[in-house]
């Protein structure tokens, strides 16, 4: 079919408007999310709902690395017995942080974390969203950038403080966008770039080798990703970290299976039934399995992209210790929930290439809504039988995106975005004035014991640590008797070390609803680390 110059100019046109609708919409989506990310977490900071586990670690983490130091987080050494001067390097390998120092030249404080959180986990839907335009439409393309920026997994990172996790996202899209434009550059900078995030991502690229591996023409790369990635996550944790101060087997959480990887390597041959049930001991595991598959109405098994994630998810699953690695809750589902979308994505595309009409336009292209061509030539060149299963197609994808962005929605009330609609999170209760006049006691630049909840408001101007069961005698603390805090076992506990604080050198210069705050007045003050 010919095109005439009048037409050709008109199509030129109408194709330019049609992007610039796409790039103002995307625009619009990311920067909703943006928004709503940014809103949900500052608000839990404001209402004292954060945590020095985990916020504090990491605001004293990048805090240092903005003064050119390591990665130094007191309140993590002295509460787990590494010492004041530990590095989290030696607690997860995550050099990727040292880019958000520059951050804390502008605003030094936990804020910041949570807010470049925020557009981090934003900004992975505008790759997302190229990826899926080649592979089903622009329209299809809106609805799963909609879709992953309200998913449960990015939800539940953006609701827990500030973590590692928040890269990537947006890497892992940057790196299955490059591939399926066929940019090995870009496909070798963004696993690089991944394998800063944190140890066990040189196991998600090992998984994206494997699938390279299936590919003509990716083969050697695929090999050099599953060696390099499993060779990388070793070196990390056995190496690297031990190096920074840590310990390899700090998290170990394998002991069902065997007490190190011999032992586990002797379970996986001699009786395979008790690492397949593993995976589902207990039940939950199944559970948010389920629901991760789900956010792509189970078309992500249809695609071999979802073998990608298959080493992360079982490092997480098989574990019989760490019950936090395998619930919907927390983080730890963001280093996978793109990859599961856009192996819902390509999983619908092959699907409805199954089913196109052998050697039409788009089947040759292997893509829909590809470059090279006029959309609507292509359609119009093809026969009429042709046309129904492409229409067919076309209805097929568009209500499949529709029950992405369905389930998304659906899922909001279950999850931590349904805070936002809480209005009393937008005012503060008697328990939370109380709170802030209680770090408001406590002065600037001292060394202070904080209650979990407390120690992120004093994070930016004090030194923080974790009032824990130890006693630290730092010249103050500000406790929380009001309701049960980690570390603590129960109040009881609580309200004992507040008293037995009282009763040997501390003075009591604050105490409402449940708040305590005391200052040392016969120094016998260790003071950890250096000033």
């Amino acid at each position: 079919m010919t095109v005439r110059g009048d037409d050709a100019a008109t199509v030129t046109a109408e194709t330019g408007d049609r992007t610039r609708r796409d790039r103002v919409t995307l625009a619009a989506i990311t920067a909703t999310a943006t928004a709503l990310y940014t809103t949900l977490s500052l608000t839990k900071l404001a209402n004292f709902k954060a945590g020095a586990y985990d916020l504090v670690i990491f605001d004293q983490a990048v805090r240092s690395y903005s003064q050119f130091r390591l990665p130094i987080a007191i309140v993590k050494g002295v509460h787990n017995g590494f010492g004041p001067d530990f590095s989290t390097l030696g607690d997860h390998w995550s050099p990727i942080l040292a880019l958000l120092a520059p951050l804390y030249w502008l605003f030094d404080g936990p804020a910041t974390l949570l807010v470049a959180q925020a557009v981090l986990l934003a900004a992975a839907a505008v790759p997302l969203w190229v990826f899926t335009r080649r592979a089903l439409g622009p329209g299809a393309a809106h609805l799963v950038a909609v879709a992953y920026t309200l998913s449960w997994p990015v939800v539940e990172t953006v609701a827990f403080d500030f973590h590692e996790a928040a890269f990537a996202p947006l890497l892992t899209a940057v790196l299955l966008e490059r591939h399926q434009a066929g940019k090995r550059v870009g496909v070798v900078t963004a696993a690089l770039a991944l394998l800063c995030v944190k140890e066990d991502m040189g196991l998600l690229v090992a998984g994206f080798g494997l699938v390279l591996l299936t590919q003509r023409g990716w083969r050697v790369l695929g090999g050099a990703f599953v060696a390099g990635g499993a060779a990388y996550t070793w070196l990390a944790s056995q190496v690297l970290i031990p190096l920074f101060g840590g310990r390899a087997d700090y998290y170990w959480a394998y002991g069902a299976l065997g007490p190190d990887m011999r032992g586990v390597a002797h379970t996986v041959l001699t009786d395979p039934l008790a690492v397949l049930a593993q995976l589902g001991s207990p039940p939950v595991k199944l559970v948010t399995l389920a629901l991760l598959l789900g956010i792509t109405l189970l078309a992500a098994p249809l695609s071999p992209l979802l073998i990608m994630a298959v080493p992360l998810l079982a490092e997480r699953m098989l574990a019989s210790s760490f019950p936090n690695w395998w619930v919907a809750g927390y983080h730890y589902n963001a280093f996978v929930v793109v990859v599961v979308f856009a192996a819902g994505v390509d999983g619908v595309r092959r699907l409805r290439a199954r089913h196109a009409p052998s050697g039409d336009p788009v089947t040759r292209a292997g893509v829909l809504g590809a470059a090279g061509g006029n959309l609507v030539a292509r359609i119009a060149a093809l026969g009429d039988p042709a046309k129904r299963v492409w229409a067919l197609g076309d209805r097929v994808t568009r209500v499949w995106a529709l029950g992405v962005v369905g389930f998304a929605l659906i899922s909001v009330p279950f999850f931590s975005l349904a805070g936002l609609a809480d209005l009393d999170s937008y005012r503060h209760d008697a328990r939370e004035r109380a709170a802030a006049a209680a770090v408001a006691v406590v002065p600037d630049g001292v060394l202070v014991e904080a209650a979990n909840n407390l120690a992120p408001a004093l994070s930016g101007r004090s030194r923080v640590l974790l009032w824990d069961r130890t006693r630290r005698d730092a010249p103050w603390v500000v406790a929380d008797v009001g309701r049960k805090t980690f570390p603590f076992v129960n109040l009881a506990e609580q309200r004992e070390r507040v008293r037995l604080l009282a009763g040997s050198g501390y003075d009591v210069r604050f105490s409402q609803d449940g708040y305590v705050v005391l200052a040392a007045t016969a120094r016998t003050t260790r003071t950890p680390g250096p000033p």
